[in-house]
């Protein structure tokens, strides 16, 4: 399989499954580091919470696409 293949396959993945990929190839070109891994449990636990709580609000993934790819 070349690199090109690779990126056509990627392409026809859902955007959830690109942020994946994405992930995976860094936390192995890096490394993960626990601290940040729990830093980030505590943040999107507390953001989840509000959010349950109505303490803020969602954005759409449509306005998120007009907001940063224009």
């Amino acid at each position: 399989m070349t690199i090109k293949n690779i990126e056509e396959n990627i392409r026809r993945l859902k955007p959830v499954e690109q942020i994946r990929i994405v992930e995976n190839v860094l936390e192995r070109l890096h490394g993960s580091n626990p601290d940040v891994e729990r830093a980030w449990a505590v943040e999107s636990d507390r953001r989840l919470n509000a959010y349950k709580k109505g303490r803020i609000k969602t954005i759409s993934y449509e306005d998120i696409k007009k907001q940063f790819l224009q």
